[in-house]
């Protein structure tokens, strides 16, 4: 069982996290600010599971917002539970040497764009813009994946 003082601590970060995103502190954020917010904390869900931890939180007629009281709890339970994760560092790496079949320790933009939006969970092209933008290095115009996992990566709180 968690102590007082760790339950306490974690209400108070997602309320910081919560409030950051509550403009009219009115104790509700737009329900599009949720993944930030989840993400804010070091929670790293797929699509699906934000979408699921959405539908649960939400209000029985969806209003497009979502009230402090009920993310709280359930917010609580995914930090408590350690949900979500984020995958490790030396995981990653080895995920990008699996594309990496020459083992040059750098991907082309096309050849990452194409692996982001044609398998697995694809991502959309502002998405793979963005990341694009952040990864490619600008005087190789390519991804040292070593590098751009090291700014991915998030160091647990």
């Amino acid at each position: 069982m968690m102590s007082k003082a760790v339950i306490s601590e974690i209400h108070r970060r997602i309320a910081e996290a919560f409030n950051v995103f509550d403009n009219e502190s009115s104790k509700s954020v737009d329900v599009r600010e949720v993944g930030t917010i989840i993400r804010s904390l070091g929670c790293f869900p797929s699509e699906a599971e934000l979408h699921e931890m959405i539908a649960e939180v939400e209000e029985e007629e969806p209003t497009g917002y979502i009230r402090f009281e009920k993310f709280l709890p359930a917010m609580t339970k995914v930090l408590m539970e350690r949900k979500f994760r984020p995958i490790p560092k030396d995981v990653l790496i080895q995920a990008f040497e699996v594309l990496d079949q020459e083992k040059k320790g750098y991907l082309e933009a096309e050849e990452l764009k194409k692996y982001m939006t044609q398998e697995g969970e694809p991502f959309s092209q502002d998405e793979v813009e963005e990341m694009l933008s952040a990864a490619l290095d600008n005087k190789e115009n390519v991804i040292f994946y070593k590098d751009l996992v090291s700014k991915m990566t998030f160091e647990d709180l």
